[in-house]
């Protein structure tokens, strides 16, 4: 099966030979993904005096052999390399800096330049060594949180705690790391009274949080540890090239087959909260449209009116197996929004658990009608989660097999049929991508047979992928609607919207993946029967558009910019460490539909106008700056009154924006922020107002084109 950014060879012969199952999903952050129904789970909890074993040795050699021999970089395991794995080993383990100390960082040093050894040569014991290291400093540091607990804090003194030491210096003493951890714990418990939980309350909460912490720390295994550092070297090369032990890849494929139950989201721990990385189309989480990437998930309940149960600090395989269960039943998660501040006011999501399916996850329609002068002019919206295919009908010679360009095609057939449309927008917010395949089958229905896409492999050697001559479906005008999300095979079609001057490319910079992995499964390489060498997926190639310029790194520019929520410094691929850079190779030859750029001035000046007076999208900006703002935050206070009237300050600046914006509208107040209910799309009702003005504008500009005006 073909996922998303991975390469469909052109020949049944390279089909035979060679498919690559990877997936992207637009926060997957190297092995420790996990996907609600399967398990990615993170090793960053240790395990005592943990030493290597014959087969891990044997693994790391082989890792290295196929790093050097296929990844697109062509680099050597070098001394350079090794400092790089030094220096994001260390972050995998204590990335806010709060366990290790200045001298542990210095003593680690001495193995700076021996860890390309380490993967080369088999020689881990320096992987070892550090991650025993921080295994001490985690027990010492969940025994002095312990001990902080016997006294209740005084929450009257004015101090804060930073929260976000990313590029804090490293403790000098351990007196320094205990006056971090004392001000850590007193804000876990000010977290919780801001829940109206008394001090007693949040004592035993806390208590059982840091004694599961201790607990879970003790049970990593070598295997765990393995893991982590074979990601803190692949990471060096890309971040789309990860190592899974055998345990989980076996979750990787189950996850592939999408044929698992859940809410449909993919999560990590992140400093001890567990995290949502990604919401999956055609999952309960995306139908609610209640949880966001980066949102972090405080407790688990079961049913519609279970108990909550605190899962900070919790094994992430452990919080699944309080997510999962019998399709059809609830889950209750209490969400703190990401990128808040800790004790930031949370909120409590029911969800159904259910089997995500091609139907769940298939293109939808819906028709806006947009008035301009004494006009109604009919909108198509489609939205496009996923660029998906029914791999096993298809192979079954099943020759109505449901794909994405099929979807699509049926539904612009089925407006048609409908009365027509003035003009359609496809929705790509969100789509992380999916098989390549449909990707240039969608560019067809807008496009005549031509070249959608050039794949350059690490040889150098560059192909052209061409879309199919089965006819156009659609050829009025056109907008894609994008975010930081939409990446890999998104990016794909909507450059190539964007070169062909078929559409108007209107949201946010794209994602910027614009690399292509395969999978390898290591066991072939061994000898004898389930050796338990896991699997790689590796970073083989890059796609480029038709202009030779590469979506990587950069992403997609949209003509029309619209505000967002998502960070484009903490999101998408140039946020990543070791991302490929950006470059261009030849242009393929193409003959362009036409072009945009002629009247992208006056849609800009058009929306500008329009959104300076719209309520909906003014509502939408004051919550996107209030965000940002959070955002900035790098520490809170630990006084409970000043930490109690932020809060409410914050509840009723946005009390306060949603009731102008209502009064704008004409509509009767609200009293609390808990009534704050269905909140319009203002991005896709303005994606159909610029689409409507270019249904307007482009006779007038085709007309002039043929004129030569």
């Amino acid at each position: 099966m073909y996922q998303a950014g991975d390469r469909e060879e052109t020949s049944s012969r390279k089909r035979r030979g060679r498919r690559s199952a990877t997936a992207f999903a637009a926060a997957m952050v190297a092995a420790c993904m996990l996907l609600l129904g399967t398990a990615y789970t993170p090793s960053a909890a240790t395990g005592a005096g943990l030493a290597p074993t014959d087969r891990e040795a044997r693994v790391s050699r082989l890792v290295g052999s196929v790093f050097e021999r296929s990844h697109y970089r062509q680099a050597p395991i070098n001394d350079p390399v090794s400092s790089l794995i030094l220096d994001r080993y260390v972050e995998s383990l204590d990335g806010n800096r709060s366990y290790f100390l200045a001298s542990d960082i210095a003593e680690f040093e001495r193995y700076r330049y021996r860890l390309d050894d380490a993967i080369t040569q088999g020689r881990l014991d320096p992987a070892f060594a550090i991650f025993n290291r921080f295994q001490q400093r985690n027990r010492e540091r969940m025994n002095y949180a312990l001990e902080v607990l016997e006294t209740e804090p005084d929450f009257t003194i004015d101090e804060s705690f930073e929260f976000d030491r990313e590029h804090a210096p490293w403790a000098a003493t351990t007196a320094e790391l205990d006056d971090l951890w004392r001000k850590r714990v007193k804000n876990d418990a000010l977290s919780l009274m801001l829940t109206d939980k008394t001090w007693p309350e949040a004592h035993d909460i806390l208590q059982k949080r840091y004694e599961r912490a201790a607990k879970r720390s003790e049970q990593v295994t070598s295997d765990d540890v393995f893991e982590n550092f074979m990601n803190s070297f692949a990471s060096v090369f890309d971040p789309h090239s990860n190592y899974f032990s055998p345990r989980n890849s076996e979750e990787y494929r189950i996850q592939m087959s999408l044929s698992y139950e859940g809410i449909g989201a993919s999560l990590q721990v992140v400093d001890d909260y567990v995290t949502i990385m990604d919401v999956l189309p055609g999952g309960s989480a995306q139908q609610s449209n209640e949880l966001k990437a980066t949102d972090r998930i405080l407790a688990v309940g079961q049913g519609k009116d279970g108990e909550l149960v605190d899962v900070v600090g919790w094994r992430l395989d452990d919080v699944v197996d309080l997510i999962r269960g019998p399709g059809g039943s609830f889950v209750r998660l209490q969400i703190q929004s990401g990128n808040a501040a800790p004790g930031t006011a949370e909120r409590v999501v029911t969800l159904p658990r259910k089997k995500i399916t091609l139907e769940a996850q298939a293109a939808k329609k819906e028709l806006r009608k947009v008035t301009r002068g004494d006009k109604e002019l009919r909108i198509g919206v489609i939205d496009v989660p996923s660029f998906y295919q029914d791999f096993d009908a298809r192979t079954a010679g099943d020759d109505d097999y449901r794909s994405t360009t099929r979807d699509v095609r049926r539904l612009i057939e089925e407006f048609q049929a409908e009365g027509g449309i003035d003009g359609l927008v496809l929705d790509l917010r969100q789509n992380g991508g999916g098989h390549l395949s449909e990707a240039i089958g969608l560019v067809n229905l807008f496009v005549p047979k031509g070249p959608v896409v050039q794949l350059r492999e690490s040889g150098g050697k560059v192909e052209v992928l061409e879309s199919d001559s089965q006819g156009v479906a659609y050829s009025g005008p056109l907008t894609i609607l994008v975010d930081r999300f939409s990446a890999s095979a998104s990016e794909i079609f909507a450059a190539a919207m964007q070169d062909y001057g078929r559409g108007i490319i209107i949201g946010q910079e794209t994602y910027g993946k614009g690399s292509v992995q395969n999978l390898y499964p290591l066991d072939r390489f061994a000898l004898g029967q389930d050796p338990g060498y896991g699997q790689l997926t590796v970073t083989i190639g890059m796609y480029y558009r038709v202009t030779g310029e590469s979506t990587q790194n950069r992403g997609v520019q949209p003509d029309i910019a619209l505000p967002s929520a998502i960070s484009i410094e903490e999101v998408g691929e140039s946020s990543r460490e070791g991302a490929l850079p950006w470059n261009r190779i030849r242009s393929a030859t193409f003959k362009p539909e036409g072009s945009v750029t002629p009247v992208l001035g006056e849609l800009q000046r058009d929306h500008d106008a329009r959104v300076a007076n719209d309520p909906d999208f003014r509502f939408a900006e004051g919550e996107i700056a209030a965000i940002d703002a959070m955002r900035k935050e790098k520490s809170v206070s630990l006084n409970l009154k000043e930490r109690q009237a932020e809060r409410e300050r914050l509840t009723q600046e946005r009390l306060s924006r949603e009731n102008e914006r209502r009064k704008a509208l004409g509509e009767a107040p609200l009293k609390t922020v808990d009534e704050i209910k269905d909140l319009p799309d203002a991005m896709l009702a303005e994606a159909a107002q610029i689409t409507a003005d270019y249904v307007e504008l482009e006779p007038t500009y085709l007309a002039k084109t043929a004129t030569g005006g």
